[in-house]
């Protein structure tokens, strides 16, 4: 049986009295695209800050390719395989395209300059942002700029993706296009986890989908099972949907 790449043990984080993070324990495994769901506030990305190191747990474990991640800083989770994407896109905006795919390669690759150079050129060609090289980052549209998000994470090598609402803002050509590159690295093997708002997202991209709710999991399963759950649809998913789903007798 396959080994979970990414494991999280009975994981919590405290603010105060406030639990952000509540007791969750999840494993994911080589390859497959889980969609992280669930209301504002619901702790999704408190779980990839997490992950990435950014905070720490206030208990329980985050285990990464064997290897507990407790209190390692964020630029080392980075260089072990770990990458994320952020909600609010903010390039370099001084910087031209390429640098800053070279950024993020020369942060987390291991690489010289030349194959910085390199690599940012492959990952540019793949988000199909190659045209825009030489651009500065500051004149890319929001579309664009967000697949620049996507190749900055892909020149670092990861072996772990965290997307945080990349299709948030697109319409839906532009979103078309992201589930085919998101399926495309999964085929390479590379884990995914999509913090999303948009179900039909979630549905034709997942595997998988995890619900979180007042920082705690209230489902996990099959996308087709968890959007059928009675308490993602009173939770989350509301009356409407859960109407709509009977009538038409299939997911949204």
């Amino acid at each position: 049986m396959t080994k979970p790449i990414l494991e999280l043990k009975s994981v919590s984080r405290l603010y105060g009295g406030i639990r952000a993070v509540n007791d969750v324990s999840l494993d994911f495994y080589p390859g497959e695209i889980v969609g992280l769901i669930g209301p504002n506030g619901a702790g999704k990305t408190t779980l990839v800050n997490l992950i990435s190191g950014f905070v720490p747990p206030s208990s329980g474990e985050v285990i990464y390719d064997g290897r507990s991640l407790n209190g390692v800083k964020p630029h080392l989770v980075a260089r072990m395989g770990i990458a994320r994407t952020f909600q609010i896109v903010q390039p370099f905006s001084e910087m031209t395209v390429l640098e800053n795919v070279m950024a993020g390669a020369l942060y987390a690759a291991n690489c010289n300059l030349d194959e910085a150079r390199d690599l940012a050129w492959d990952c540019l060609k793949f988000t199909r942002l190659d045209q825009f090289g030489e651009y500065p980052a500051a004149q890319l549209a929001l579309a664009n700029r967000k697949r620049l998000e996507l190749a900055k994470s892909l020149a670092m090598r990861p072996r772990v993706l965290m997307l945080d609402e990349v299709n948030a803002g697109l319409n839906t050509s532009e979103i078309s296009q992201a589930i085919e590159m998101i399926q495309e690295i999964a085929n390479r093997g590379i884990t995914i986890i999509v913090i999303e708002h948009l179900m039909k997202v979630v549905k034709d991209l997942a595997q998988r989908a995890v619900v979180l709710h007042y920082g705690a999991v209230v489902s996990s399963g099959s996308t087709e099972a968890v959007f059928n759950d009675p308490q993602v649809i009173e939770a989350y998913l509301g009356t409407k949907y859960a109407k709509r789903l009977e009538s038409e007798g299939e997911l949204a």
